[in-house]
């Protein structure tokens, strides 16, 4: 895309004189890669698929993360949003989407999006906008690589610490037209890929060094364990007694290696339950869940609008999960081919990378295959059984106890990666990991406060349902997100690499 002057007039004609409004705003510019080449080979269906994208996933997302479309440029699009939060995470969304819509398709008819965004002071019209703040949005789009977010060192500022992603610093930019160099950051799908390209770099060599080390000490062992015991006497004569025989060599690796058996369950998950009759080959992991016993507690809290207003709500009884779902449990589904991808990760650690979609086939895979009505705990639920009973600021108490939960400030076991479930004290119900660890799904749709909220603990379904509500907070938040009011609302059906869940039971 070209340089922004004026979109309404198309030249550069200087806009009409008079105040014109201005305002500071996070600026997304999407530009598709290749535009000129998909549609010199397919004109009409590159044009048709383009709308569509615009219409079904594009404009949605934008106004699901309060956003304004600016305009459609025939193979890009802009739009302006207050929250530069907002605007990565619609980003984000846009660029996940399209990596599932393009799954299927051949490599050379996909339709990618290069997307820049910037924070900037922009001059705002009835259906344009324009100004330096739009310009190196444009300039940061057209440096970005198809299917990447880049985005300015403004934008990183305002988002470091809310935008649980990864980032990858390309150093300062000259831009065309723009006096100062603009720093440029990509944003990196994998939460843990934070780093510039010279930490990836010395990772590498440390870790080539590390190969090479255990190749040596192999070949020493080995060739140790291959020479004949001699005794000391031996050791003094040259010549080797012939009533000594040396060790035999052992036998090929293929012999040795015993045939590999499948992996023990965790030690507190109880035995498989019988095989539906479609999946007789596979015996079913039921995840270990904990009886609660109805009642009636105050929900909520006033540290935080989203938490208010604090309301009565009673609670049936129900079954929850003991710990969030495993990496074992959902890989059992994703070979049973209904969880949607296979999880990487010890077996013992909460499955992440998990969107509220997927959340719904596991649990979906466990009615099939038990006959047992498992669900998402409804976010009522979730809170009543993360407080044990309590109504303090934790759990535990008031203050933050160091080692109680796993979080960014928790304590020593706070890591670049979750803890194995478990690895933290239950709550006086016998629920790990309540809070840390993983974010966790709920059943109901997001709304921003308690509003309306129903009061019998059952899931708030009504409503904009493109997003659902999140619990517990992650390993990658702080001890704020660790409180059992925290509530936080995502995209339904994008994965983020901090979310996981656990399962809950109806009696």
């Amino acid at each position: 895309m070209g340089e922004i002057r004026n979109f309404r007039s198309g030249n550069d004609e200087p806009p009409s004189h008079g105040p014109m409004p201005r305002r500071l705003a996070a600026i997304i510019v999407g530009d598709i890669a290749s535009y000129s080449r998909l549609m010199q080979a397919d004109e009409e269906g590159t044009h048709v698929r383009v709308k569509r994208i615009e219409r079904d996933l594009i404009q949605p997302s934008i106004v699901e993360h309060h956003g304004s479309l600016v305009k459609t440029t025939g193979d890009g699009f802009i739009a302006i949003f207050d929250s530069p939060v907002e605007a990565v995470r619609c980003s984000i969304v846009i660029q996940q989407n399209l990596i599932g819509r393009n799954a299927s398709l051949a490599k050379d008819t996909r339709i990618e999006y290069r997307i820049g965004v910037n924070l900037g002071d922009v001059i705002v019209e009835p259906d344009d906008v324009y100004g330096d703040g739009v310009n190196i949005a444009t300039r940061i789009e057209g440096i970005a690589e198809p299917g990447q977010v880049y985005i300015s060192g403004a934008i990183y500022e305002q988002i470091k610490h809310k935008v649980v992603c990864g980032y990858e610093s390309l150093g300062d930019r000259k831009v065309k037209n723009i006096t100062d160099p603009v720093r440029i950051y990509r944003v990196l799908p994998d939460a843990n890929a934070v780093g510039t390209t010279r930490g990836r770099r010395e990772n590498t060599l440390i870790f080539l060094l590390s190969i090479t080390l255990l190749v040596i000490a192999a070949g020493v062992l080995w060739y140790l364990l291959t020479q004949p015991i001699r005794t000391n006497e031996q050791a003094a004569t040259p010549a080797v007694s012939p009533s000594v025989s040396p060790i035999p060599q052992p036998p090929p690796r293929e012999a040795a290696t015993p045939t590999p058996q499948p992996s023990p369950s965790l030690a507190s998950s109880p035995s498989p339950s019988a095989p539906a009759p479609d999946q007789s080959a596979t015996a079913v992991r039921e995840p270990e869940l904990i009886a609660i016993r109805g009642g009636s507690f105050a929900m909520g809290s006033n540290e935080d609008p989203t938490e208010r207003p604090v309301h009565q709500v009673t609670i049936k009884p129900f079954s929850i999960g003991k710990y969030p779902v495993t990496v074992q449990e959902w890989n059992e589904c994703a070979a049973a081919k209904v969880c949607g991808f296979t999880a990487i990760g010890k077996d013992d650690a909460p499955v992440t990378n998990v969107s509220w979609s997927d959340a719904q086939q596991y649990a979906a895979y466990l009615v099939r295959s038990t006959k047992k009505p498992y669900r998402l705990p409804t976010e009522a639920e979730w809170e009543y059984a993360a407080r044990g009973g309590t109504q303090t600021k934790y759990w535990w108490g008031d203050k933050l106890q160091q080692g109680m939960a796993g979080c960014k400030d928790c304590g020593d076991l706070a890591a670049e990666q979750p803890a194995k479930v478990g690895s933290f004290k239950p709550n006086p119900f016998g629920l790990h990991d309540m809070g840390g660890g993983v974010d966790q799904w709920v059943e109901d749709c997001w709304h921003k406060t308690y509003q309306g909220a129903p009061g019998d603990g059952s899931a708030w379904s009504s409503g904009d349902c493109s997003a659902h509500v999140l619990r517990s907070g992650s390993w990658k938040n702080d001890s704020r997100y660790v409180r059992p009011s925290n509530r936080d609302g995502y995209d339904t059906n994008v994965r983020y690499p901090t979310h996981g869940f656990r399962v809950a039971l109806s009696p």
